[in-house]
Order: structure tokens, then sequence, then C-alpha cells
């Protein structure tokens, strides 16, 4: 085990649906951080929940929705997921759509083989 240290853990709520020149929004978030070097991220499709329109999405067979919750993960360095986070806003805006963001203070520990 390797300690990185304190670092930021950075989650963004999109909807399933939700796009931007045609693809998935959370494609694009995901290729935006890696073009930017972040250290990594990782897509987390929900199988239920509700946004602002307190619409319920769920993947539960008898009312299956075609627009479940998307979370990506990304965590790096503060002032790396910060610069990260001031461009979100012309990602959401060139999308038309909403989301919502979270930051939290995280400590880092990596496993590497050998």
């Amino acid at each position: 085990m390797h300690t990185l240290g304190e670092a930021r853990l950075l989650r963004i709520y999109v909807g399933e649906k939700d796009r931007a020149e045609g693809k998935p929004l959370y494609e694009h978030i995901v290729k935006s951080a890696r073009a930017q070097g972040l250290a990594g991220a990782t897509v987390l499709r929900g199988i239920e929940g509700f946004g602002a329109s307190s619409l319920l999405h769920t993947a539960r067979l008898l009312r299956l929705s075609d627009d479940l919750p998307i979370v990506i993960e990304i965590a790096d360095k503060e002032e790396r997921i910060q610069r990260f986070v001031d461009g979100l806003d012309a990602l959401f805006d060139a999308a038309g759509c909403g989301g919502m963001v979270t930051l939290e203070k995280v400590e880092v520990l990596v496993y590497k083989p050998g």
C-alpha cells in the first residue's frame, strides 16, 4: 500500500439521457478529464434516483426508466480538480442540461502489485 495523501473527490450527477453533441454527457466529461490529465474517472449507473424535478427514475421491471442516474467520480489533487470544476459550466451550458456536483476531501491509498 502506498499513501498519496489528501486529495479531492469530485462527483458529478447527470441523467443517462443527457447529451452533448449527440453523445452521452458522461462520455464528454470522462474524455475531458482524460484530456486534462486527471488521475482517473469512473462512471456509475444508478438503479434508482430522483433529482430536482422529483421524478423517480428506476430500473425496476414494472417502471423501467430510460433515464437512470449517472455518477462520474474523479479523485485527484485539489488544484487539478478545481481547474476541472471551473470548466464544467461551459460543458453543461453546451449540453443544455443540468446536473449536480459535490466535492469532498479524501485520503488516497493506492495498492499496486509487487
